[in-house]
C-alpha cells in the first residue's frame, strides 16, 4: 500500500532557491542588455526585461502553466483547465508528479514547481528584447510579449517538457531549455528584426556599448543565476544536479576562453565585452546538455560554443539584419550547438533517465549512431519554424495596427525620453545656474580666473535632458 503524501524538504528548499536564482537572471539580463545598448535607450532596454517579469508571471499563473504542464490534450498543449488560476492547490496531496502508486511524487508542492517554471517563461520572453533595442514602441513590445508567450512559449514548453510531441513522441533531449528557451527566443528575435528593420544609421554609425562595467555586472548575475536554471532543472537533490552544476561552470569558463581566443586572433585585443559575451554563449550552449553529458564533453562544448558564437555575431553584417545585441548570434546559434551536442555526446553512463524515462538514445560517440542527432535536429527545426512564423505574423500585425516601430524623430531623440519621459543619466550641472564650485572658486567654467570684463559664469542655453548615444 502506498505511503501517505510527504513533502521532501531537501528537494523543496533546493527548488525554491533555484527559483530565486532564476528570477535574478532577468534583472541581470536587464543590466547586461542595458550596458550593451546606447545610453539614450538604456532604460527602455531594461524596461523590456522588467515588464516581462510583471506580464508573464501573471499569464503563467492564470493559464500558461496549465497549457504547458496540464494533462496532454493532443501533443500540442495541455488541458487549460487543469491548473487554471482560479483554482488553488494547497492540499497535502497537491505534490508535483504525484500518482496513485507514488503519492509524494518528487516531494515538491505543486506551487513550488509552478513558480520555478514561471521564471523560465519570464526570461525566455525577455531574451528576445535585445534584438530590437532603440526602435520598438513599449506598447508594441507588451502586446508582442503577450501574444508570443501565449502562442509559442507555453505550447513549446509542453512539447518539450510537458508530455508533448518533442519530448514524449520524438524523444529529443533538452535538460534545461536549449530548444524551449534559446532556439525558441532566438528564432523569434530574428523575425522581429526583419519586420522592424534596421536602426537609423546602422551599420554606418558606431553603436558601441555605452557602459561596459554594467555589461560585466549583468553577465556575472546571469552566470550566478544560471546554476539555478540548470542544476535546478533536475528538480531533486542528487548526483545529476551536481553534474549539471559542475558542467555549467566548466562549459561557461571554457567558452570565455574560446571567445577571447577568436577576438585575439581577429583583432589582436581581448575585450571585457567579449569575455562577458563568451560566458553567455557557454551558458546557453550547456543549458540543454548539462545533465546529459560528461564533464570533459562540457569543456569541449564550451570551447566550441565560445568560438563559433564569436564568429556568428558577424553574420548580421554580411546578411544585413540588425540584431542589436546579438540575440541570434549567441542564443539561437548557441542553443543549436548545445542541442546538437546531445546527439554526439549524450550518455546513459551519467544519467540513466536518457533511456529509462525519456526513451532517447546515447549520442553518436557513445555508440548510439545518428538516431539521437536526427531527433535533436528535427526538434530544433520544429521550434525554429513555429517560433519564427508566429513571431513574424505577430510583429507584422502589430506594426500595421498600433505600430511597433517608433517614429524616426523619436529614435533620433532617444527612446528613453520619447517612450518613458526619463533618461538613464542626468548630465546637467548639480548647482543649477550659479556656476557651482567653479564660481565659488572664482574660476570660469571655460578656464581661468574670473575678473573685470570676464564673468565667473558665462551665459549658456537651456540644458537638455538628452544624453549622447
Amino acid at each position: 500500500m502506498p505511503e501517505a503524501p510527504t513533502i521532501d524538504s531537501g528537494n523543496t528548499v533546493w527548488l525554491l532557491v533555484s527559483t530565486a536564482l532564476v528570477l535574478l537572471m532577468t534583472p541581470g539580463l536587464a543590466l547586461f542588455y542595458g550596458g550593451l545598448n546606447r545610453s539614450k535607450g538604456v532604460l527602455n532596454m531594461m524596461m523590456m526585461s522588467f515588464s516581462a517579469i510583471g506580464l508573464i508571471s501573471v499569464l503563467w499563473w492564470f493559464y500558461g502553466f496549465s497549457v504547458a504542464f496540464g494533462s496532454d490534450v493532443n501533443g500540442f498543449w495541455g488541458n487549460p483547465g487543469d491548473y487554471l488560476g482560479t483554482k488553488t492547490f494547497l492540499a497535502e496531496t497537491d505534490l508535483w508528479g504525484a500518482t496513485a502508486e507514488n503519492p509524494s511524487g518528487i516531494g515538491v508542492p505543486l506551487y513550488v514547481f509552478m513558480a520555478f517554471q514561471m521564471v523560465f517563461a519570464v526570461i525566455t520572453v525577455a531574451l528576445i528584447s535585445g534584438a530590437v533595442s532603440d526602435r520598438a514602441k513599449f506598447a508594441g513590445w507588451l502586446l508582442f510579449a503577450f501574444g508570443w508567450a501565449t502562442l509559442v512559449y507555453f505550447p513549446v514548453a509542453h512539447w518539450v517538457w510537458g508530455g508533448g510531441i518533442i519530448g514524449a513522441d520524438l524523444h529529443a533531449l533538452d535538460f534545461a531549455g536549449g530548444t524551449a528557451v534559446h532556439i525558441n527566443a532566438g528564432a523569434a528575435a530574428l523575425a522581429l528584426v526583419l519586420v522592424l528593420g534596421k536602426r537609423l544609421g546602422w551599420p554606418r554609425e558606431g553603436m558601441k556599448p555605452h557602459n561596459i562595467p554594467l555589461v560585466a555586472l549583468g553577465a556575472g548575475l546571469l552566470w550566478f543565476g544560471w546554476f539555478g536554471f540548470n542544476a535546478g532543472s533536475e528538480l531533486t537533490v542528487d548526483s545529476v544536479a551536481g553534474l549539471a552544476f559542475l558542467n555549467t561552470q566548466l562549459a561557461t569558463a571554457a567558452a570565455v576562453l574560446g571567445w577571447l581566443a577568436v577576438e585575439w586572433i581577429k583583432s589582436g585585443k581581448p575585450t571585457m565585452v567579449g569575455a562577458s559575451s563568451g560566458a553567455i554563449a557557454g551558458l546557453v550552449a550547456i543549458t540543454p546538455a548539462c545533465g546529459f553529458v560528461a564533464p570533459w564533453a562540457a569543456v569541449l562544448l564550451g570551447l566550441v560554443a565560445g568560438a563559433v558564437c564569436a564568429l556568428a555575431i558577424s553574420l548580421k553584417y554580411r546578411l544585413g539584419y540588425d540584431d542589436s545585441l546579438d540575440v541570434v548570434g549567441v542564443h539561437f546559434v548557441g542553443g543549436w550547438i548545445g542541442s546538437l551536442w546531445l546527439g554526439l555526446f549524450a550518455t546513459n553512463s551519467v544519467n540513466s533517465a536518457i533511456t529509462d524515462v525519456i526513451g532517447a538514445s546515447d549520442g553518436l560517440f557513445y555508440g548510439g549512431g545518428v538516431t539521437q542527432l536526427g531527433r535533436q535536429a528535427l526538434a530544433g527545426l520544429i521550434v525554429t519554424a513555429w517560433s519564427f512564423g508566429v513571431a513574424w505574423v505577430l510583429a507584422f500585425a502589430i506594426e500595421k495596427t498600433i505600430g511597433f516601430r517608433v517614429k524616426p524623430e523619436d529614435e533620433v531623440e532617444g527612446i528613453d525620453l520619447t517612450e518613458h519621459a526619463e533618461s538613464g543619466y542626468d548630465l546637467s550641472p548639480a548647482g543649477g545656474g550659479s556656476g557651482g564650485a567653479f564660481a565659488m572658486a572664482g574660476i570660469s567654467p571655460t578656464g581661468g580666473a574670473a575678473g573685470p570684463g570676464r564673468p565667473a559664469v558665462e551665459p549658456t542655453g537651456p540644458v537638455s535632458e538628452k544624453v549622447a548615444g
